[in-house]
């Protein structure tokens, strides 16, 4: 393995690709950021983008060309939105004495990475469902019967009543829910969607739906379930309970689109600024005597931005 150099910093894409197989099962362990809002990469750190005004989504232009004329083209005016990349990255420190010391149980460099990669994905994840859960960007409607409710919740007719306000507004129909799994396990409980699926699927228990029964019971592409918690006592405090990242008290129904055209109609995205970092998890190491031993630093420049208010409905009162 590369020995770092005191004051030299070393890319390491060998302890990156460790990353990058933890990054794989992100959202098997309730890390959805990338999905709600997916990457879109920038040669640029801030800059100005074009955006479809929402009232261009429905128009129906005139396509009729005369014999010998020309065709008719967009003439609609962009909107101009900005974005602007920030850093965010992690250090841990790998003694010495204890790399020494635990040489022959682990790999210390790889542990650390894990470690630091750990705090920076939730840190993002927290961005994301800030972003999203937000009850400034979105008036949220909140819902009669909460979804913890299980005799009386009416989910079904909850998310309806998002897609046809998503489908006035933007000529769209939302292909994703995202809940947390405070609420993925309260509608495995619901009366409501226990009877709509147990015909179809009599093997299925209460408590126990797939996230793809679900997304189907809802009409949506997916589900997205997000379940990374999140210790948000003071430092020093004992930590009495964890907290979920993703608010229980609310649901987001929205269109998300995973093209790689900038104009498309989505909820949002996250750009990342290629130039200085060009991937999402960049891993690097140098040298430290002052604490004589090497340091692992993880690190990105993003911009977790909401694109298309309109793409999105947020529901409240999710849970008594």
């Amino acid at each position: 393995m590369p020995a770092p150099e005191s004051g030299v910093t070393i890319g390491r894409p060998d302890l990156g690709v460790l990353a990058y197989e933890h990054l794989g099962d992100a959202a098997a362990n309730g890390f959805i950021a990338d999905q709600v809002l997916p990457v879109f990469d920038t040669m640029k750190k801030d800059a100005q983008f074009p955006k479809i005004p929402r009232e261009a989504f429905l128009k129906v232009p005139n396509t009729r060309r005369a014999a010998r004329g020309s065709y008719n083209r967009s003439d609609w005016g962009f909107d101009m939105d900005n974005f602007n990349c920030e850093e965010d990255g992690w250090e841990e420190v790998i003694d010495d004495s204890e790399a020494a010391l635990y040489s022959r149980f682990f790999d210390a460099e790889v542990v650390a990475t894990m470690r630091a990669m750990n705090i920076l994905q939730r840190a993002r994840e927290k961005r994301v469902a800030d972003a999203v859960f937000n009850a400034t960007t979105w008036t949220p409607v909140s819902v009669t019967n909460e979804w913890d409710d299980a005799a009386n919740a009416t989910p079904l007719a909850d998310v309806d009543a998002g897609k046809k306000v998503i489908r006035n507004k933007t000529g769209l129909l939302p292909n994703t829910l995202i809940i947390s799994y405070a609420t993925f396990l309260d509608l495995g409980r619901s009366a409501e969607v226990l009877n709509r699926i147990k015909y179809t699927n009599p093997a299925v228990q209460a408590g126990e739906i797939p996230v793809a029964l679900l997304a189907q019971y809802f009409g949506v592409g997916q589900v997205l379930v997000g379940g990374a918690i999140m210790d948000a006592t003071a430092k020093g405090k004992s930590l009495a309970t964890a907290t979920d990242l993703w608010n229980k008290e609310y649901a987001m129904l929205c269109y998300i689109s995973n093209s790689g055209d900038l104009l498309a109609p989505s909820l949002g995205r996250t750009f990342l600024w290629t130039e200085d970092s060009p991937e999402m998890i960049n891993v690097e190491t140098y040298r430290d005597e002052t604490v004589r031993g090497d340091v692992v630093r993880v690190r990105h420049s993003t911009d977790e931005k909401i694109l298309h208010v309109a793409c999105g409905y947020l529901m409240d009162n999710i849970t008594t």
